[in-house]
């Protein structure tokens, strides 16, 4: 009779939900999701605002598509008509030009900007926000501005500025003429992402170990042996994404050529971003533009990849 009242016990406690006793692990239900499936909103969305609009993109390249009604396959008629498109591969020509001087001067200023606020001077906090400031303004608003400096009236912006120092001789009209056009919008990317560089190499420099610096000292390195031997390479990760996010920009460049000369005077400022924007708001030519573009898109990825490589295989360590 007790043994059959323990039994009992024990089955209405299990239904009960009664703890297990001792020696016995609990166990529980996890009604929590997989972490896979947190990714899933955040895939979507990128499926549908990245992905899709990328494959279709493709595929209008090989179209007739003005943009709106129907379209026909036309192979790779876009492509032959990119190469036999003089006003295209001219922008080639000013894409790479501009993309040169860019990522050279940015740099090269950048770094002499890092190297200038990254010694002991008490201004350096108010000279790093001074410096960097530009690179958070909109490039369209940069443009507008640099349109007035490059004001071509003898008494205004630079040309005014010429004047009043004795210069007079060196005023020009900046944006207007062909020969200066496209390296006056160089001198305007520069001054608005040097302080970004600026940043990127200060980075890098507070990264480099003040015993390198004090070991080279009393081995009786000077301060350029120091830069040289030291610095230099230990600054390589740093140098890699400056070179790779100014090679980048600089070949897809286009809010600050459309809003400062909108490719002109003539085509003396055309860069690929141009062209296919034209191609496709102006003259219609949604499938012609979107050739375009993928010609660019894989233009800039084929020369990230092997400057990736490049700057990759000569990084060291500390």
């Amino acid at each position: 009779m007790t043994s059959t009242s323990s039994e009992e016990r024990t089955v209405a406690g299990k239904r009960l939900g009664a703890r297990p006793g001792p020696g016995r692990p609990a166990r529980r239900r996890d009604h929590t999701l997989p972490p896979r499936f947190f990714v899933v909103p955040a895939l979507v969305v990128y499926a549908v605002v990245v992905l899709y609009p990328s494959l279709a993109g493709v595929m209008y390249a090989f179209t007739d598509w003005s943009g709106i009604g129907g379209f026909s396959f036309t192979g790779l008629d876009n492509f032959r008509a990119l190469l036999d498109d003089d006003r295209a591969l001219e922008s080639v020509g000013n894409t790479l030009l501009l993309t040169v001087a860019v990522v050279v001067v940015q740099n090269g200023i950048g770094l002499l900007l890092a190297l200038g606020v990254h010694a002991r001077i008490r201004s350096r906090a108010v000279l790093r926000l001074i410096f960097f400031a530009p690179a958070v303004v909109s490039p369209v608003m940069v443009a507008i501005l640099w349109k007035y400096i490059y004001n071509p009236d003898n008494g205004a912006g630079l040309n005014g500025v010429l004047g009043a120092i004795g210069l007079g001789g060196l005023r020009q009209d900046w944006l207007g003429d062909p020969s200066l056009a496209l390296w006056s919008v160089a001198a305007m990317v520069v001054w608005q992402y040097a302080g970004y560089s600026m940043v990127v190499f200060l980075a890098g420099l507070q990264g480099v170990p003040a015993e390198l610096h004090e070991a080279a000292r009393i081995d009786g390195a000077g301060p350029w042996q120091r830069f040289r031997y030291v610095t230099w390479p230990l600054l390589a990760p740093a140098l890699t994404i400056n070179l790779m996010l100014s090679t980048i920009g600089g070949l897809k460049l286009f809010d600050q050529v459309y809003a400062a000369t909108n490719g002109g005077p003539g085509t003396s400022s055309e860069t690929l971003s141009t062209v296919l924007y034209k191609e496709a708001f102006v003259y219609g030519k949604f499938g012609y533009s979107t050739a375009v573009a993928l010609v660019l898109a894989l233009f800039v990825a084929a020369v990230s990849l092997v400057q990736l490589r490049y700057l990759r295989a000569r990084e060291v360590t500390a």
